[in-house]
C-alpha cells in the first residue's frame, strides 16, 4: 500500500548539489521533513534555504564515522526519530585501470562503500527499537555490469546492490525496508563529458528523486531509473556472455567512460572527486 510521507522525517546524504538536492526538494514537497547532510555546508545551506519548508542544513563528511553519528544525533535532535535514511553521498572518478592510483581507488571505495555500510547499520541501530524504518541506498545500473573505463565505480555500486540485498533479507520481519534505486547516466556533474548510449538516454536528477519518492511511498527493493533499464539489464543478463558483450559494443558501451575519462569536461568534477 501507498504510504503517506506527511511528516516523517528524511535525512539525506551529500544533497548539497545533483540527486540529492533535487530528492531533499522533492522529498519537501511530498510533507517530510528533510536534513541535508553534506562535506560542503555552504551549498547545503543554501539548498535547504531555496527549498524551504523547515529544511535543515547539517556538515557531514559520511568518511567520518563520528562526524556521520553527530549528522544523524542532529537530525534527530532537530528533526525527531529518523524514519527513513537516503545514502546518496557518492563519487564516479572515470580512469582506466591501470592509470588508477591507489588513492583514488580507497576513495571511491571509502565514499560509496564503507560509510554506506555505516550509515546503514547506524540508521538500523536506531530504527529497530521502534519497529519501522527505511533505508534507500542509492546505487547505480553500473552496479549491475561492469563498464570499461570505471572498474572501481562498478565494483562499488555492486556492492551496494549486494550488501542492500543481504540487509533487506537479514531484517525481514523487523517491519525495517531498505530499498535499492540503481539510475543509469545522470545529468549532473558526476556525467560530465559522458553521452548518451543509443537506446538508453540519460536521465535527470529530477527523475531519481522521484523515483526515490516512489519507493518510501510504495516501499520495493530495486528500482531502476529509467524503469526500462530494469526489463533491458534483466534481459541481457540472460544471454551467453559473449552476446552479452556483442550488445554491450553495439550499443557503446565498451568506450562510453574509456572516452569520456578523456573528455576536457570532466575535469573540475575529476579534481573535487579525487579530493584535490
Amino acid at each position: 500500500m501507498k504510504q503517506s510521507l506527511a511528516g516523517r522525517v528524511v535525512a539525506v546524504t551529500g544533497a548539497g548539489r545533483g540527486i540529492g538536492a533535487c530528492t531533499a526538494k522533492a522529498l519537501v514537497g511530498a510533507g517530510a521533513k528533510v536534513a541535508i547532510g553534506d562535506i560542503d555546508l555552504g551549498p547545503a545551506q543554501e539548498t535547504a534555504d531555496a527549498i524551504a519548508g523547515g529544511t535543515i542544513a547539517l556538515k557531514l563528511d559520511v568518511t567520518d564515522t563520528a562526524s556521520f553519528d553527530a549528522f544523524l544525533d542532529a537530525v534527530e535532535a532537530q528533526l525527531g526519530p529518523i524514519d527513513v535514511l537516503v545514502n546518496n553521498a557518492g563519487i564516479m572518478p572515470l580512469t582506466p585501470l591501470l592509470d588508477e592510483d591507489d588513492a583514488t581507488t580507497f576513495r571511491i571505495l571509502e565514499i560509496n562503500v564503507r560509510s554506506m555500510i555505516y550509515g546503514t547499520r547506524e540508521a538500523v541501530r536506531r530504527m529497530l527499537p521502534r519497529g519501522h524504518g527505511h533505508v534507500i541506498n542509492v546505487a547505480s545500473t553500473a552496479g549491475k555490469g561492469g563498464i570499461p573505463g570505471a572498474s572501481t565505480y562498478c565494483a562499488s555500486k555492486s556492492a551496494m546492490i549486494t550488501f542492500s540485498e543481504a540487509v533487506r533479507f537479514e531484517l525481514n520481519d523487523t517491519g525495517l525496508d531498505v530499498s535499492c534505486v540503481m539510475p543509469g547516466i545522470v545529468r549532473t556533474e558526476l556525467a560530465d563529458g559522458v553521452p548518451d548510449l543509443p537506446g538508453f538516454k540519460a536521465v535527470t536528477p529530477e527523475q531519481v528523486a522521484d523515483g526515490i519518492v516512489r519507493a518510501i511511498a510504495k516501499p520495493r527493493f530495486e528500482v531502476f531509473v529509467p524503469a526500462s533499464a530494469g526489463p533491458l539489464i534483466k534481459g541481457t543478463g540472460m544471454l551467453p556472455r559473449t552476446a552479452r558483450e556483442w550488445v554491450g559494443r553495439k550499443m557503446g558501451v565498451d568506450r562510453v567512460f574509456m572516452d569520456a575519462a578523456q573528455n576536457p569536461e570532466r575535469k573540475a568534477y575529476e579534481e573535487r572527486a579525487r579530493g584535490k
